[in-house]
């Protein structure tokens, strides 16, 4: 019986310690989301947030977002054609005592490469490196239910710019 003892009071220990986290105040009908600050820098970058997607014939391009919370925005972009992924990257927008960075890795393969914001203007952002040669910036701006986005920079001697506009998926 002695054995029982500490194995029981082991298992209360336990039980106490697992508890069930606090309920969040939403419904069973609401969805929860984060509250953002649109006072800082980052904040501002919020009307970034979502999934958006292009679809051309074969091609489906597309690039997802999250909201800015805890000094970060993560994103992804894939490219798929004809039913193949032929290109991806991760990327991030932090919050650094330097400024808002933007980091690219293309394929996830390398090391990712930072560009500082260049200008904020409502819905329009532009990230620049002059440390880079394509691309030298990155821009993007937002009307409506639309995202444009481009790269630009210097490729083979030659100034280059790609450009893409992806409709809203899902906020």
């Amino acid at each position: 019986m002695r054995r029982r003892i500490p194995c029981l009071i082991g298992l209360s220990v336990l039980f106490v310690a697992c508890e069930a986290p606090p309920q969040t105040s939403t419904t069973d009908d609401e969805a929860p989301s984060l509250a953002v600050d649109r006072t800082t820098e980052l904040g501002q970058l919020a009307w970034l947030a979502g999934a958006w997607i292009n679809i051309d014939g074969g091609q489906i391009s597309e690039e997802h977002w999250t909201l800015p919370a805890g000094g970060t925005m993560l994103g992804v972009n894939r490219t798929i054609i004809d039913g193949e992924t032929v290109a991806f990257e991760f990327l991030r927008i932090e919050e650094t005592p330097r400024g808002i960075i933007y980091y690219t890795s293309p394929g996830g393969r390398y090391p990712p490469t930072a560009f500082g914001l260049l200008r904020l203007d409502g819905q329009r952002a532009v990230f620049s490196s002059a440390d880079h040669d394509f691309p030298m910036r990155i821009r993007y701006h937002r009307q409506g239910n639309r995202l444009y986005g481009a790269i630009e920079g210097e490729e083979d001697g030659e100034m280059k710019t790609s450009e893409w506009t992806w409709q809203l998926a899902r906020p």
